[in-house]
């Protein structure tokens, strides 16, 4: 049997797993400010010369100017899915925060009390299950897979992910120290800010939901991106090696979903739409040329590109970029969806899904 590398939970492993989770909802909140690239850069202390907009793809992006933070993100993103879902929070068996930042009332980190419990009491779900996951980029999704698991097994009957990234201040303080293309901190230049949210609930075997969920952490790469408190900037910095990253993430991929798509039994064609983490258009648009030529084959559509409008919003990507694809009405009842995380560590995860009806015909009327 050919070593795997992706830790994996299917649809299809058995009578262990009687159960399927489906997608019931997903929800999102943006910020009202919309700060563009050229107004980031203006901001520079240092004359960088740096074209970031041909560079990233990035117009623009949405930041709390301190009037929201993670807390207020992640409750007003979960109150918009279970409105979209017409889901009573009361019904809700956990509820899990997965975002990187957890700031509440200015920038300090809150690790106890949780961001899930703060999340649940204010969102009405007081007496479900609260526990905080953070996976970096791939927080949300790391979520999923856990909660996707349960409700295979029968553990519990409904769960919300949940994240609220106020990120931007990392954009701010880099702006202060940036003097040319090279430097480190340049990924921080592509953040936005945002709340997602995603309603998962049980489901009869060969219903419509997550068909697998697999991830694998490549942890040779695990010091090319590091965020910490340093000197006297509000926050944190983050320092990343971006190209080194981004040839990582492009070279191991395709390997990676080989497996899948074998475990799943279909083929890269049979993906209807991809939704990978959101850092630039240009590294989107290499890595799904990567994988075309590796597969011989695409996905049905090109891959979904929000980066231009929104920023890298960080673990709230993926759900950020589904619900625009919703709202928009690109994706129809019965398509397959590949989420692809690609977050510092390296994670590599990867969610297919298959979206029903009921779900679809929610969103593209005003929500």
């Amino acid at each position: 049997m050919p070593r795997r590398w992706l830790v994996m939970e299917t649809a299809g492993d058995g009578a262990s797993a009687p159960f399927v989770a489906r997608l019931a909802g997903a929800g999102r909140h943006l910020p009202e400010t919309r700060l563009t690239t050229d107004e980031l850069m203006a901001t520079t202390r240092h004359r960088t010369h740096i074209d970031l907009e041909r560079l990233t793809g990035i117009r623009e992006r949405r930041v709390s100017v301190g009037d929201e933070d993670s807390y207020s993100l992640a409750t007003s993103a979960a109150l918009n899915c279970l409105a979209t879902a017409q889901q009573d929070p009361g019904e809700l068996d956990v509820v899990i925060s997965c975002s990187i930042t957890k700031f509440r009332g200015g920038l300090t980190q809150w690790l106890e009390p949780t961001m899930s419990g703060a999340v649940a009491r204010a969102i009405g779900a007081p007496q479900a299950m609260t526990f905080d996951v953070s996976n970096a980029c791939a927080g949300m999704l790391t979520g999923v897979t856990i909660l996707n698991n349960w409700i295979r097994q029968g553990a519990i009957k409904r769960g919300l992910v949940v994240s609220g990234e106020y990120i931007s201040q990392l954009s701010h303080n880099a702006a202060r120290h940036i003097r040319n293309i090279m430097s480190k901190e340049l990924a921080c230049l592509t953040l936005g800010d945002a709340g997602a949210a995603l309603l998962l609930e049980r489901a009869p075997a060969g219903s419509a939901g997550i068909a697998l969920a697999g991830f694998t952490t490549v942890a040779d790469y695990s010091r090319l991106c590091l965020a910490y408190p340093q000197g006297h900037d509000p926050g944190a910095r983050m320092f990343t090696n971006s190209r080194a990253i981004q040839k990582a993430a492009i070279a191991d991929t395709p390997l990676l979903l080989n497996e899948v798509l074998d475990a799943v039994g279909i083929s890269i064609h049979d993906i209807d739409h991809v939704i990978t983490h959101q850092t630039s258009a240009r590294a989107i648009r290499k890595g799904m040329a990567r994988m075309a030529e590796t597969f011989g084959d695409s996905p049905r559509h090109d891959a979904v590109i929000t980066v231009d409008r929104y920023g890298n919003t960080a673990s709230t990507t993926h759900t950020v970029a589904l619900v625009e694809e919703l709202e928009a009405r690109n994706i129809q009842p019965g398509e397959r969806v590949a989420l692809l995380a690609l977050a510092s560590g390296l994670e590599i995860g990867v969610v297919v899904l298959t979206l029903d009806e009921d779900l679809v015909n929610r969103y593209g009327h005003g929500h």
